[in-house]
């Protein structure tokens, strides 16, 4: 008899693996692409404001009021409060800064004032094209605004 030798004419066997080469090679060439890219990144620096007192306050200051019957009042320096409608603001503050466009402007309101009042003073103020407008807040020691 002859021996007949078959062949594996049986099915296949599948490999249930993964392929991680591929893979492997396309994360370091992420990494050296990020390598060489990081130092080329520049960061930007951010200016951050904070709350507290200044140590020098300036010489003219303007203070605007916001009552809490939402009627304006003008303050130059620390002289006496004097009624103000919302059309005049705008002209009565460039009188006061009497061509100094570095004079401050300091807007304070009462506490039971709608934020949308005061939104209208500084929007008013900006659009005349005043530049150096702030908000006064108070310290939690201190009753009155700090500057």
């Amino acid at each position: 008899m002859a021996a007949i030798a078959s062949r594996g004419r049986g099915r296949r066997r599948t490999i249930n693996e993964i392929n991680m080469v591929p893979f492997i090679d396309v994360m370091l060439v992420l990494l050296i692409i990020f390598m060489v890219s990081a130092p080329l990144i520049t960061t930007g620096v951010v200016d951050l404001p904070s709350v507290g007192r200044s140590k020098a306050q300036p010489q003219h200051v303007i203070h605007i009021v916001v009552g809490s019957d939402e009627k304006l009042k003008l303050k130059i320096d620390q002289g006496e409060d004097q009624p103000l409608q919302m059309k005049q603001l705008a002209e009565r503050v460039k009188q006061a800064q009497a061509g100094q466009d570095q004079t401050p402007v300091v807007i304070s309101a009462d506490k039971a004032v709608k934020y949308e009042a005061v939104v209208k003073v500084m929007d008013s103020l900006q659009t005349a094209g005043i530049q150096r407008v702030g908000l006064a807040v108070r310290n939690a020691g201190n009753a009155g605004p700090a500057n």
